[in-house]
């Protein structure tokens, strides 16, 4: 049986987000791996009498269980970082102790990102840190995303890809690097 693989990120929201799944698993199989997307149908009874967004999350946790390892699309969404349902799913996997990877189209680093998003109130210390308009400290460490998930990734044997790319929520290069090194986890 091939191992399953889940499909996290923000792709869900798109509204070709079928057709991008379809590729995604296309790209899957022939790296020897089955893809699941979060939309994938699950057959749990007690879904049945819950609300749209309870039966969303109780159908997600329960693909992540029935998964062998994670393939997440860091690409930051609706401001500098991941999706924050991708982020949970991510932080799932790793206490799961299974592998993740990761995988985003935007090449600037965490910090690059937070300080654009930010924008004129970020100030350097005399020390070299960057502080945001309201005096916190923005996270600078040169990662693709905030530390706790790119170490996470790298602890969980996994690993993080990063291209540019024109169309970020379309061009399947990064996610294709990563689901050939999921792969190779498996052997």
């Amino acid at each position: 049986m091939l191992p399953r693989v889940y499909l996290a990120g923000p792709d869900v929201f798109l509204p070709d987000a079928a057709e991008v799944a379809a590729r995604k698993k296309e790209i899957c199989a022939a790296c020897g791996l089955s893809g699941v997307f979060p939309t994938d149908p699950v057959e749990l009874e007690e879904l049945l009498a819950l609300p749209e967004h309870r039966r969303i999350y109780r159908a997600n946790e329960a693909h992540l269980r029935s998964c062998d390892a994670i393939i997440a699309n860091l690409t930051p969404f609706r401001g500098p970082s991941v999706d924050p349902g991708t982020a949970y799913e991510v932080g799932f996997m790793r206490a799961l102790g299974r592998p993740v990877f990761g995988y985003s189209t935007d090449a600037r680093p965490f910090v690059a990102r937070s300080i654009a998003h930010v924008g004129e109130a970020v100030v350097r210390t005399v020390e070299g840190r960057w502080i945001d308009g309201d005096g916190l400290l923005i996270e600078s460490f040169g990662l693709v995303e905030n530390l706790m998930l790119d170490c996470g990734i790298l602890e969980s044997g996994g690993a993080v890809f990063v291209l540019h790319a024109a169309d970020p929520w379309r061009d399947t290069e990064a996610f294709a690097r990563a689901a050939a090194a999921c792969a190779a986890a498996f052997g």
